[in-house]
């Protein structure tokens, strides 16, 4: 197979699509996207990304992926919609569904996934994952990558005592980390969607 076949990208009305030969390794097409991304990056900054498709990816790989567009090449990834990827009937159990403590901070390279809401009785610290068909709440500082709604409920929230992390996503939607460093919060805040896009508030009880 071609350098060109295993990687393509389609332009849309929404947005570029990539599309991965699924008979390529991961690894090769991740060299590969990176090797193409790099020869035209004035070109793909700022563009956007409608969707991911053609290779099966593990949710460690498509972070990567993620990761690597957003933070590395400066693309918006404006949909996480992985065609290929077999989803489960979404979670709706964000009120009172299914629920998992973890009573401890997460250390880097330490990851959490669970079919429903997580609470976090501690930190979420730089290199962690917590990724919840539901609700994510963190009873410390969250400063990995969180990723609620992950099979795809929109209506999920992220809430913190201090809301710093890496990477924020909540269903189909991606927030990348700010830029300039030294922000710390006096207060917990709460990530939801509002108007197609992520809304960081504080977490005030009177309002909600």
């Amino acid at each position: 197979m071609g350098f060109k076949n295993n990687i393509e990208f389609k332009g849309t009305k929404d947005g570029l699509i990539i599309h991965f030969n699924e008979s390529c390794e991961y690894e090769k097409l991740k060299e590969q996207l990176i090797e193409r991304l790099e020869k035209a990056k004035d070109f793909f900054i700022g563009a956007k990304i409608a969707r991911i498709e053609g290779k099966n990816l593990s949710s460690d790989e498509e972070n990567e992926i993620i990761d690597l567009i957003n933070n590395r090449f400066g693309m918006i990834m404006i949909e996480n919609n992985i065609t290929c990827l077999k989803k489960e009937e979404v979670f709706t159990g964000l009120e009172e569904g299914m629920t998992k403590f973890v009573k401890a901070t997460l250390r880097s390279g330490r990851k959490i996934e669970f079919k429903g809401n997580v609470i976090i009785m501690g930190d979420v610290n730089p290199g962690a994952k917590v990724i919840a068909y539901g609700n994510i709440v963190v009873m410390g500082a969250l400063r990995g990558t969180a990723h609620a709604g992950s099979n795809g409920n929109d209506k999920a929230f992220v809430s913190a005592l201090k809301l710093l992390p890496t990477q924020l996503r909540i269903g189909k939607y991606i927030a990348r980390a700010p830029d300039s460093g030294g922000y710390d919060p006096k207060y917990p805040e709460i990530a939801f969607i509002k108007d197609d896009m992520i809304q960081i508030e504080p977490y005030l009880t009177k309002n909600r």
